[in-house]
């Protein structure tokens, strides 16, 4: 199957038979990369799925993009831009549509696999519309509560799994801000796998057999 158009910009591989109602993992890069960065180890991802690896909204300078920004300088400790966050959220979930209709995707079958910022959009999108994910793979990010959509815990999240992990050493995102991922999500009745590697912000070999290991479990 060719590339399709999509609401964003992206990479994309096909599964190598079978693409009538295939599962797909769709890939959300982090702050600052783009849909070059997790793409390149799509031939370690399962060939039966469509791959799908977005490009978020949001140009940097020199190069890069975002899916919101991110002030490191501001004093009052707001430095995620929100607003941002929850339109790429939900542009996000309207690329799981288009997925789905273009690429004939199964809907009961997408996986969001995401490193940081991509994490946190992934969780974000998950648990406000946990009809459209049935797994979400984070690496390196958190939840943030302020860019979940309003009711948000009155969810039906029975099909939903989470595997995530994190860098014990992370000097980008706090250890501490991961940690409290399973015990969020195990309050929703979402069963979570949560792993740490002795690593910084990045994803340790033994990290990724670990996932791909989950992947194929669920």
């Amino acid at each position: 199957m060719l590339k399709k158009e999509l609401p964003l910009q992206h990479n994309y591989r096909a599964p190598k038979e079978g693409v009538d109602m295939a599962p797909a993992i769709i890939l959300l890069h982090g702050f600052g990369s783009d849909e070059n960065d997790l793409f390149s180890f799509a031939s370690e991802l399962p060939e039966t799925h469509h791959i799908i690896s977005l490009k978020a909204p949001i140009p940097m300078q020199p190069y890069g993009n975002a899916w919101y920004n991110i002030y490191f300088d501001n004093s009052d400790g707001k430095f995620s831009d929100t607003e941002q966050a929850i339109a790429s959220r939900d542009l996000i979930s309207n690329c799981i549509d288009a997925v789905v209709n273009v690429y004939n995707a199964n809907p009961k079958e997408i996986t969001l696999l995401g490193f940081s910022q991509g994490t946190i959009l992934s969780f974000a999108v998950a648990l406000s519309y946990p009809e459209k994910v049935k797994n979400v793979i984070g690496l390196s990010g958190y939840i943030n509560e302020d860019i979940l959509k309003e009711g948000y815990s009155e969810n039906d999240f029975s099909s939903l799994n989470v595997y995530t992990s994190h860098g014990s050493v992370d000097q980008v995102i706090p250890v501490q801000w991961a940690r409290k991922t399973q015990p969020f999500l195990k309050a929703l009745n979402i069963p979570c796998e949560y792993s740490e590697f002795p690593v910084g912000h990045g994803v340790a070999p033994q990290n990724f057999d670990e996932l791909k290991e989950w992947l194929l479990k669920h």
